[in-house]
């Protein structure tokens, strides 16, 4: 009579859980507050719609929600329960950034210690005529600049004879890791599992200098943690101005500051703070050098300034407008960015978002829009500052 119960029992279970699946695409479609906005009927019912166009088409789902744009319109459901919207007029309201900020000064002796550097390197492959990696002497230059502003310590990138080379094809493959553990949730914790010397000493030089890379990094954010947290701290290097030691003053509740949960911010900065400007930095420098036009323009605009004040270049109209094109062309994330107002609705239109909902717009179908760039495709200045 008890096996006969607890048979009922997994029956009941096992007949739930399939109802509730059963019936989850029908709340979905109909019942769900998300219901009434447009979009294609599969992506509400399930995010194996995304998953698709992720991993199986090789992440060209920001490309399929362009086309989602077309046929239903500038706001859809693109999942069960985000939203996106194409329209640039709506981006200021979503990313809305109150207060003034100071960029100058305070980082320039950085920029120009390291520039020097790049510099100098340059001149000696010239002058020996010996042909290098361009691309990867930017990104050594923007990773060196980075870290010592992240980190407080100059990872000396610039001193490498290939300038770490395989770290630009390294970091660019991990878009895919992004991707899958999107999608398949235990990916991003089971990495984590790995003991990192044991990637450090498996894998391709690439995999291998990455997770070198990263060991460094990780014994840094110790270091600087260790010693903002120790009583008897002394005057040196680790008292100069860096991000950690900006969290770790904040006001943030302790859990919050842990070892791991700093380094987990350091990631996130570092991945916003050298790759996608040193990306953007490589393809506008690629398009001026491919471009004798605009080499030459900006030649002679720069030819009428001796200095490298910031306050001072930004005021170069045709320099400004190469760096802005190269930022429009190359844009810092090709997905979406979802933000959430937690406490009130956002309104678009006549339509009224509820509280809580993600609600996401993708820079690059911005930057393609054929009605703010006539010629979204090519790398012309002109777009920016005119004739």
């Amino acid at each position: 009579m008890e096996a006969l119960s607890d048979l009922f029992s997994w029956s009941a279970l096992a007949l739930s859980v399939a109802g509730y699946f059963a019936t989850l695409p029908f709340y979905r479609l109909f019942l769900y507050p998300l219901s009434r906005f447009p979009g294609p009927k599969l992506a509400t019912a399930s995010r194996l719609y995304e998953a698709y166009y992720d991993l199986v088409q090789d992440g060209q789902y920001t490309f399929k929600i362009a086309e989602l744009h077309k046929q239903y319109g500038p706001i859809i459901r693109i999942s069960p329960y985000e939203l996106h919207v194409n329209d640039p007029a709506f981006f200021d309201h979503l990313y809305r950034q109150d207060g003034a900020w100071d960029k100058y000064d305070c980082r320039q002796d950085i920029i120009n210690r390291h520039l020097d550097k790049l510099c100098d390197r340059i001149s000696i492959f010239t002058k020996s005529q010996e042909t290098f990696n361009f691309g990867a002497a930017i990104t050594a230059f923007v990773r060196d600049v980075a870290f010592e502003f992240i980190l407080g310590k100059n990872y000396k990138s610039l001193d490498k004879d290939d300038f770490d080379e395989a770290m630009v094809t390294a970091t660019s493959g991990s878009g895919q890791v992004w991707r899958t553990s999107k999608h398949v949730r235990f990916i991003g914790p089971m990495f984590k599992t790995i003991p990192i010397d044991w990637l450090t000493e498996h894998g391709n030089h690439g995999t291998k200098l990455f997770f070198r890379f990263m060991k460094e990094n990780i014994g840094d954010t110790e270091r600087l943690v260790g010693s903002a947290k120790s009583p008897s701290r002394g005057q040196g290097q680790d008292d100069a101005v860096n991000i950690v030691h900006e969290i770790l003053r904040s006001k943030l509740p302790e859990s919050e500051k842990t070892t791991s949960r700093v380094f987990d911010e350091v990631a996130t900065i570092t991945g916003a703070g050298f790759e996608t400007t040193a990306g953007a930095l490589r393809v506008a420098l690629f398009h001026v050098f491919d471009n004798p036009e605009i080499l030459q323009r900006l030649r002679s605009e720069l030819a009428t300034v001796d200095t490298r004040d910031l306050k001072v270049l930004e005021q170069l109209p045709y320099l400004k407008a190469v760096l802005m094109e190269g930022l429009r062309i190359s844009p810092a994330l090709g997905t979406r960015m979802a933000r959430i107002a937690p406490d009130r609705d956002l309104l678009y239109g006549h339509w009224r978002i509820p509280a809580g909902t993600p609600v996401g717009m993708a820079l690059v179908l911005m930057h393609m829009d054929e009605n703010l760039y006539p010629e979204p495709r090519r790398f012309n200045p002109r777009q920016v500052v005119g004739p």
